[in-house]
């Protein structure tokens, strides 16, 4: 992932839910969200299709901003590490510690990254197979 602190990019885990969505989605040559104006490339400004989505979907605007405040606050219920979560979020080490002895391999990421993404789903009634074929996602209205 393309990211302004690091120049090399870096690798955060894609969770199985968001992946079989994701892979779901149709395509404009390669991207998912292409931009309207390059072919052959990605969206970069994202703000005016996320305000369409809202819109279809019926939902109260919401910021992407908005959206990363909101997996913070929601990513402390589940009780994800707050270096860890930052480090998901892109935010560059605070602590000496973290700077220069914090060492978390990826799947140490992907596997609180996974615990949250299940708790989000549990929360919003959305039953989610992992081996199920993707595009077969389905959802479940609350009782």
């Amino acid at each position: 992932m393309h990211d302004k602190i690091d120049e090399q990019g870096r690798v955060i885990p894609l969770p199985a839910y968001l992946a079989q969505v994701l892979q779901a989605l149709p395509r404009v040559n390669q991207y998912v969200f292409a931009s309207p104006k390059a072919q052959n490339q990605p969206i970069t400004e994202p703000n005016h299709a996320h305000d369409r989505v809202c819109e279809i979907a019926g939902i109260p605007h919401v910021t992407l901003h908005g959206m990363r405040r909101s997996f913070k606050s929601l990513a402390e219920w589940v009780g994800t590490p707050v270096g860890l979560l930052n480090q998901l979020q892109g935010h560059r080490p605070q602590t000496t510690d973290e700077k220069h002895y914090t060492i978390r391999p990826l799947d140490l990421l992907r596997l609180h990254h996974e615990k949250l993404v299940a708790w989000m789903l549990e929360q919003a009634g959305i039953e989610f197979d992992a081996e199920a074929e993707p595009g077969k996602l389905q959802l479940v209205a609350n009782s």
